[in-house]
């Protein structure tokens, strides 16, 4: 199964973008009559089949559509701090969108050693990773963000804060319910510092255990993630 991404496409004859055109004809050698799938990132699988094969401008047409209704009530939001290695933070937007996170806020905290991102480069990753794990949301990369600001934002479902602590905190599996929506802190390599983590208590954030390990980062937002999801 190929599967392009094409937010914009619409009934009738579509041109795939440039670069998905050049992946599908030159890259892929797909011909004139052949079935590839394209997404939206909105939940909408198109099966489509090319009308057209031009490696620049490659012509398809909808065949059929399947469509998956969005998590209303149980969305999954992770809010990390970028780690120093770029690399590493994208480990974690990859692995985060295969798993099937809903929603990412990189978070500027006091200890952070990164607070340049280009967004254009990481929202590449996500889509690359959806489009490997077959998936037809695309998850939502939110604006960078000060955490103390972050903190104060309304937001639904469960909110928790994972830190290393005191040992005592709860383990996140045990405390999450589940079917329900959650908002995961993760600090930067550093933690957080003391003052944003009673900030965080204050406004309701609950502090959880990952497990018994000191893990880093992008580790720590997988592991929040595969359990919140699983």
């Amino acid at each position: 199964m190929h599967l392009f991404y094409c937010p914009d496409i619409t009934p009738g004859p579509y041109t795939l973008p440039e670069e998905e055109s050049k992946h599908c004809i030159r890259v892929l050698r797909l011909k004139t009559g052949d079935v590839v799938h394209i997404t939206d990132g909105r939940g909408n699988l198109h099966e489509c089949r090319i009308t057209e094969d031009h490696p620049k401008r490659c012509t398809v047409g909808i065949v059929s559509t399947q469509h998956s209704p969005a998590k209303s009530d149980s969305r999954i939001h992770i809010a990390i701090a970028p780690t120093k290695n770029i690399e590493r933070f994208e480990w974690f937007l990859e692995k985060a969108t295969e798993i099937g996170i809903d929603e990412i806020t990189p978070l500027y905290c006091g200890h952070s050693e990164r607070t340049v991102l280009k967004p254009g480069r990481l929202e590449k990753v996500i889509v690359a990773a959806m489009k490997q794990s077959l998936r037809s949301w695309l998850p939502v990369l939110h604006h960078s963000v000060d955490i103390e600001k972050f903190i104060c934002t309304p937001l639904d479902g469960q909110k928790f804060i994972a830190y290393c602590g005191t040992g005592r905190e709860q383990h996140l599996q045990d405390l999450y319910k589940p079917g329900s929506g959650a908002t995961v802190l993760i600090g930067p390599e550093g933690d957080f510092t003391p003052a944003e983590v009673e900030q965080a208590i204050s406004e309701g954030y609950v502090p959880v255990s990952l497990g018994s390990g000191r893990l880093r980062t992008e580790t720590a937002g997988v592991v929040a993630c595969v359990m919140l999801t699983l």
